[in-house]
């Protein structure tokens, strides 16, 4: 059988009033799509049910920072939007009227007077910086002078809300360097994690620091054109064994979002095992790919022509995903980062 490769057959028709703009209350009142031949309708409520006991689920424990930014150099104005922590330090971000950077350059920031950051490197549209501060400083720094940058299709005239910034990070974040939300994991609230605790349903926890890449459309006709921009993950010793573990004892592996996944994936040895990571990872998950890293995913609704609604195409299969879709627009679902949810089952190979 041929594998779809071109980014065309990726699209679908979505209408504009099930773009979610704000989350369920509660958050575990999401409904929940349940995709194995045929999709079923639930709520992320009855995950405790839809699981098995011994399952593990992996959460991404990435927290959110705010990190758009506005700089000046001179007279000049450079809108800059955080996109990685680098191993030594430094940041990789997206810039508007990076042209005018140069190495060397150093960059003050609206809203804090103090606060400097040096340019480092160029690259067409994209700067490396290093800040002035680092750790707990300049976590207050970026609060102080940052903005969240919520996803372009979340809408708000004004700006990100006071609630937005509680809503848009997950009971699990730990770990600052994100630009966007894991978003499968805003589903979940401790009163769900103690039901499925009760199960016999565990969890763990990995750190993907998810990038402003995750926003850029799909701009070329064959999706093996397409490059991801590198995320950094962390996976430990003390995650991959009790991973492993499960495995070996039968329980299924659960990843809570295609970041999750991403990474298991990324740090998946060719007979499934689980090992360390620390670096960067510029996956690409696409149709034809073998996935062995996870049994389950559990993921938010994905934008059409997405390098993400490829990512559960190729882990459930492109026709099975092309259905569970056309039914959840027909029983209007709400998609996106606030939107429902769907609990896939991993395609035989």
């Amino acid at each position: 059988m041929s594998v779809i490769l071109d980014t065309a057959s990726f699209d679908f028709d979505l209408p504009d009033s099930l773009i979610a703009q704000h989350p369920a209350v509660p958050r575990e009142s999401a409904r929940l799509l349940h995709v194995q031949e045929m999709p079923t309708d639930h709520a992320v409520s009855d995950l405790p049910d839809l699981l098995r006991p011994g399952d593990l689920l992996v959460a991404n424990d990435t927290r959110v920072i705010p990190a758009q930014l506005a700089a000046r150099r001179g007279e000049a104005r450079i809108g800059i939007t955080l996109d990685r922590p680098l191993a030594d330090g430094s940041w990789h971000a997206l810039a508007r009227n990076a042209r005018r950077l140069h190495p060397g350059d150093v960059l003050a920031f609206d809203h804090a007077d103090d606060f400097r950051a040096t340019v480092l490197d160029r690259s067409e549209g994209s700067i490396t910086l290093r800040f002035d501060r680092e750790g707990a400083a300049l976590s207050a720094a970026l609060n102080t002078a940052g903005a969240l940058a919520l996803p372009p299709y979340i809408t708000r005239p004004h700006g990100p809300t006071a609630q937005d910034l509680a809503d848009y990070q997950t009971m699990f974040a730990a770990r600052e360097g994100a630009v966007a939300a894991p978003t499968a994991g805003l589903h979940f609230t401790p009163d769900l994690l103690q039901r499925l605790s009760a199960k016999g349903i565990s969890g763990v926890t990995l750190t993907l620091h998810v990038g402003a890449g995750t926003f850029l459309p799909v701009r070329t006709e064959a999706i093996r054109d397409h490059k991801l921009h590198a995320e950094r993950g962390i996976l430990s010793p003390e995650t991959a064994a009790r991973i492993n573990a499960a495995r070996a004892a039968g329980g299924r592996i659960v990843a809570v979002g295609t970041t999750s996944l991403r990474l298991l994936e990324s740090a998946c040895t060719g007979d499934g095992a689980i090992r360390p990571f620390e670096g960067e990872t510029e996956i690409f998950i696409k149709p034809g790919d073998t996935i062995r890293a996870a049994d389950l995913l559990l993921t938010n609704f994905h934008l059409p022509r997405s390098t993400l609604f490829m990512l559960v195409c190729a882990f459930a299969g492109t026709e099975r995903m092309k259905r569970a879709y056309a039914h959840a627009i027909a029983a209007q679902y709400r998609f996106y980062s606030y939107g429902d949810a769907t609990l896939l089952h991993r395609a035989p190979a």
